[in-house]
C-alpha cells in the first residue's frame, strides 16, 4: 500500500534528521540526536493535543530539522548573536520542510501554515503556534531538563524555568506539573513559578 502524503512527509523528515552526526543514548543505543528529538516532539504533541492537525503534527516533527547544520558558534556568543542564530535556524527549518511538503504533493496553503507554525508566529494569539510552543517546553522539561540542570547553577536554572513558564499556556503549565521530576528539579520549578 502506497504511503499517504503525511506518512511520506514524516519519513522524509526522519531521513533528514537521521543524518545528524551528533548522537544520543536511548536504551543503550546511539541514535541521531535530532531524530530522537523529533520523535519525542511527535509523541508529546499527541499526548498534549490528541486531535492535532496534520500541519501541527508536521511542524512538531520538523521543528529542529537539520539543526546541526548551523552551529551556535557561527554567531556572536551574546544575546543578539543567539537571537540571530535562532531566527536563521527557524527559516532553514521552514524552508527544508516546505521543500519536503512540495515534493510529496501538499498544497501551498498547507505548506504556508506549516512554515508559519515552525516560525512560531503569534504565540499566545494563534492556537497552533501556542500548542507547538507548549510541546517544545514540555519536551525540554520531560527529557532534557535534568541533564541541563547538572551543568548550571540554580540561579540560571530558575531564570530559564521562569522564561519557559512565561511562554506556556495554562494547559501547558498543567501538563508540565504532571511530569515526574527529581526532588531537586521539582523544588527549582516550584521556586521559579512561585
Amino acid at each position: 500500500m502506497k504511503p499517504t502524503r503525511f506518512e511520506s512527509a514524516i519519513i522524509l523528515i526522519d531521513k533528514k534528521n537521521s543524518e545528524d552526526i551528533n548522537t544520543y543514548q536511548v536504551y543503550g543505543l546511539e541514535v541521531s540526536k535530532e531524530l530522537v528529538y523529533s520523535q519525542r516532539m511527535s509523541q508529546k504533541l499527541l499526548q498534549f493535543e490528541p486531535n492535532a492537525s496534520e500541519e501541527l503534527q508536521i511542524a512538531a516533527r520538523a521543528q529542529h530539522i537539520c539543526r546541526w547544520k548551523i552551529a551556535r558558534d557561527e554567531y556572536p556568543m551574546d544575546k543578539v548573536g543567539y537571537l540571530k542564530w535562532r531566527e536563521t535556524l527557524k527559516k532553514m527549518h521552514a524552508d527544508i520542510t516546505a521543500n519536503i511538503l512540495k515534493e510529496v504533493g501538499y498544497e501551498p496553503e498547507f505548506i504556508d501554515r506549516v512554515s508559519f507554525l515552525i516560525n512560531k508566529k503569534l504565540i499566545k494569539k494563534d492556537d497552533g503556534s501556542q500548542a507547538l510552543e507548549d510541546v517544545i517546553c514540555l519536551v525540554f522539561l520531560d527529557y532534557y531538563f535534568e541533564e541541563f540542570a547538572e551543568k548550571h547553577d540554580d540561579e540560571k536554572l530558575i531564570d530559564i524555568l521562569q522564561k519557559t513558564w512565561k511562554k506556556m499556556s495554562e494547559k501547558g503549565h498543567a501538563a508540565a506539573l504532571k511530569i515526574p521530576y527529581s526532588n531537586k528539579s521539582l523544588a527549582l520549578i516550584k521556586q521559579a513559578i512561585s
